[in-house]
């Protein structure tokens, strides 16, 4: 089975977070790994299947919210789901680990909280030290900061144990269980 990196950031994406999303989608997909993202043509879902798609046989997939939302031309398996936000979760859990390039929508802060819950790694690409602080709050030892995609790429490299295979999740954190 195949490694999949969920790359997560906002529809309405900072241009920062657009470069990241496109840099980290091609080194994603140079190591032969899945790319999966909301599947839309816009923001950091947009530009992360872009950057996988500058390399020949990668594979893009987006999880779609719902079939009246205009996939991106550069997703090769669109999934709709007509769960609207509900979708993240699948996003989240089909995903080996979460990346997210800007945390500046609810939907993207939504997918890192979701993929916390699960025990799911997460690297937050140059995120605020307030972010980082708040998601490693929640998330303990499953945060990662990183300050550019090719941290974030050594990040998944270390935890995953170079990225060949399905991490183990940790035991999903129970919401009682969070201080918040």
């Amino acid at each position: 089975m195949r490694f999949i990196v969920g790359v997560m950031g906002p529809a309405k994406a900072k241009k920062k977070d657009l470069d990241n999303a496109r840099v980290l989608g091609e080194f994603i997909a140079r190591r032969g790994w899945v790319v999966l993202t909301g599947g839309r043509d816009v923001g950091v879902m947009d530009a992360a299947c872009e950057g996988a798609k500058r390399v020949g046989g990668s594979l893009t997939v987006g999880i779609m919210p719902t079939a009246k939302d205009k996939v991106s031309r550069h997703v090769d398996v669109p999934i709709i789901t007509e769960m609207g936000s509900g979708r993240n979760n699948i996003n989240v859990l089909t995903s080996d680990v979460v990346v997210a390039c800007g945390l500046g929508g609810s939907g993207t802060v939504s997918e890192v909280a979701l993929a916390v819950k699960a025990g799911k790694p997460v690297i937050l690409v140059e995120a605020s030290p307030a972010d980082v602080a708040f998601f490693r709050k929640l998330g303990k030892r499953l945060v990662s900061a990183a300050s550019s995609p090719e941290e974030a790429i050594e990040l998944i490299m270390k935890q995953m144990g170079g990225g060949k295979r399905r991490p183990k999740p940790e035991e999903p954190v129970e919401y009682d269980d969070l201080a918040l």
